[in-house]
């Protein structure tokens, strides 16, 4: 269990809410895991679960079926989704994809998805990454054409999460591709929209109950209405949103860097070798009291940028940072913790191996750490 004592990011309401999460992930999430693993995707009924106990989207307002919460109901779900060992899509759906519809999308967008989100009838992913575009969004070709009253994308995405799963798709086209950023805009896209195709269900080397697709788009015609915000600020809406997605991903790399540690330490304590625990061999102590101290670290900062955020004052620096850090230090820890394990870390039936495997795209998806360097140094 996720130790919490000395947090200072959170109020007894916060907790109680916690007991929520541990309690429905005991019983709904832990017995599925390994065949989410195996099958490539988490089940449906899941996110209808996690609707009902209310750990979808807790800050969509309470006008549109949601809790009216703090962004740290949001992080709580986030630090006991990656302690379990999941990488099920809820924080894309939660912490990304629902604040571009509460803070940009029309009344009529709103009304029509986020009761559905915060039920979790509806799944939502949002499509940046092209096969020739990553972390310079500037460089997307999708295209969407203004056809009378409709809009006509054309393009493909690729490394999307939720994409088998998901009913809507936020999508990340040039409205008007003769002026850079300033023609990009967001639209929302049915996922029953005529020409728009799912490819595959992505073959990763970790993350493997994560559903992460190629989609296609050809010719799909959508409502102009469908436009998120206003055309050609999906950019800026873009930027407005990152402080917030980062301190998302730094969240789940400083639970899965604890889980990791308490597995390791688990470990030692039981696995003797010359006569005694690998926990008596000096190395052992060492290393884990490196770890250690840098998940102590870890939670003061993780717990400063919460507060930070939650009262709007996180910039895009800092969350840079936060996930530059975080998402660092995991893999540091994650591999350390393999390795006390010595040959069981290499063997799948070991959590430490999916904890391994899990975290190294963390360092790469939401902005690449050499990309978060260069967000910090303009900073300075």
């Amino acid at each position: 269990m996720l130790t919490v004592a000395g947090r200072t990011a959170y109020t007894d309401e916060h907790e109680q809410f916690r007991e929520t999460v541990r309690k429905l992930f005991e019983r709904e999430l832990t017995p599925n895991l390994d065949r989410w693993e195996a099958d490539g995707i988490v089940d449906r009924d899941f996110w209808l679960k996690c609707g009902e106990a209310g750990l979808l989207c807790p800050q969509v307002p309470e006008a549109y079926g949601g809790l009216g919460l703090d962004f740290g109901y949001a992080a709580i779900v986030d630090e006991e989704l990656w302690y379990s060992g999941s990488t099920a899509g809820l924080p894309l759906h939660t912490d990304i994809a629902a604040d571009y519809l509460v803070d940009y999308a029309s009344e009529e967008l709103k009304q029509a998805w986020l009761p559905k989100m915060v039920s979790g009838e509806a799944i939502a992913a949002i499509a940046m990454t092209e096969p020739g575009a990553g972390s310079d969004l500037q460089g997307v070709r999708t295209t969407a054409r203004r056809d009378g009253n409709h809009y006509v994308i054309n393009g493909s995405k690729t490394y999307i999460t939720n994409g088998q799963n998901a009913d809507f798709i936020i999508v990340v086209a040039k409205t008007d591709p003769t002026i850079g950023a300033k023609g990009i805009s967001l639209i929302l896209v049915e996922a029953d929209r005529e020409g728009f195709k799912r490819g595959r269900n992505l073959d990763k080397i970790g993350q493997h109950s994560a559903d992460t697709s190629e989609m296609f788009f050809e010719d799909v015609r959508v409502p102009i209405t469908n436009c998120i915000g206003a055309e050609g600020q999906g950019f800026v809406y873009l930027m407005n949103q990152l402080p917030q997605e980062r301190l998302s991903v730094a969240i789940g790399a400083q639970a899965a860097a604890q889980r990791a540690f308490d597995e390791a330490v688990k470990y030692v304590k039981e696995r003797e070798a010359f006569g005694k625990t690998i926990f008596d061999q000096q190395n052992t102590k060492f290393v884990l009291a490196d770890i250690k101290t840098k998940l102590q670290v870890g939670w003061a900062h993780l717990d400063w940028a919460l507060k930070r955020h939650v009262a709007g004052e996180l910039d895009q620096y800092e969350g840079a940072a936060s996930k530059l850090w975080h998402t660092e230090m995991q893999w540091e820890v994650v591999d350390a913790c393999l390795q006390l394990h010595g040959g069981a870390g290499y063997m799948n039936e070991y959590p430490i191996a999916r904890l391994w495997r899990d975290a190294r795209v963390q360092r790469i998806y939401g902005g690449t750490s050499e990309i978060m360097k260069l967000v910090v140094s303009r900073s300075i």
